[in-house]
């Protein structure tokens, strides 16, 4: 075959782009397991954080020590152990599947309730998991975090500082959903509110939302001082 042919240029392209289509394909399905276990030792490390347990060396381990139990809400708002396999998408968990998880807990031979929130920011996802005491009422920590908020200004939802605010406040009022964050020095009810990141209104706001409809998901186990496992 004439090597300097346009058909023999075509020919080779072509079998090299097989080729390399091939290796890919390949390499990513070797490395499918090792990324899917990496996403859920992340997952496990931001429910620990929710649990103020931050820069574990061993997240399963850790988990293992204060996650009790991976259930999910019923109707009627008592619980009951996930039957399925541990997830990492709690919006695609409840959108496909209809299952709301709450995480159980003991920290300190206290129980506490995980919950896991997710809503959309300025400039793409945010997402998180709130931590109550066995009053489901009392916040103990919470976790957030972004795809692509801004450095500086909504980025900071995912810092301590801001998520240090809420420990000590009540996500309940009157059977409703009252944890929010407002815009920076317009704090109402300060057993109830946070401030706002100054800069980052549109992102605090997206918090204050995305806490009050996923944790509104949950209102009739939050309501239900009777409801338990099952």
């Amino acid at each position: 075959m004439n090597t300097n042919s346009n058909s023999y240029t075509i020919i080779y392209a072509s079998v090299m782009v097989v080729i390399v289509a091939f290796l890919l394909a390949f390499v990513s399905s070797s490395l499918k397991d090792l990324q899917n276990k990496n996403v859920e030792m992340d997952t496990k490390k931001q429910i620990l954080a929710a649990l103020n347990v931050r820069n574990v060396a061993d997240p399963e381990a850790e988990y293992n020590k204060y996650v009790k139990a991976d259930m999910l809400m019923q109707e009627d708002g008592t619980l009951k152990e996930n039957d399925g396999k541990f997830a990492t998408s709690y919006e695609k968990e409840v959108k496909e599947n209809g299952r709301l998880h709450v995480f159980v807990c003991e920290v300190d031979g206290q129980t506490k309730y995980v919950f896991p929130v997710y809503g959309v920011g300025l400039w793409g996802a945010i997402w998180g998991y709130v931590a109550l005491d066995d009053d489901k009422d009392t916040v103990y920590g919470v976790y957030f975090s972004h795809a692509s908020e801004t450095p500086g200004l909504g980025a900071e939802i995912a810092g301590e500082h801001f998520q240090s605010e809420f420990p000590g406040l009540k996500a309940m009022a009157d059977g409703q959903v009252a944890l929010d964050v407002v815009k920076n020095g317009k704090v109402a009810d300060a057993g109830h509110q946070v401030d706002g990141i100054s800069g980052g209104t549109i992102t605090s706001v997206a918090v204050g939302s995305m806490l009050k409809g996923c944790l509104g998901n949950y209102t009739k186990f939050l309501t239900n001082k009777e409801a338990e496992e099952d």
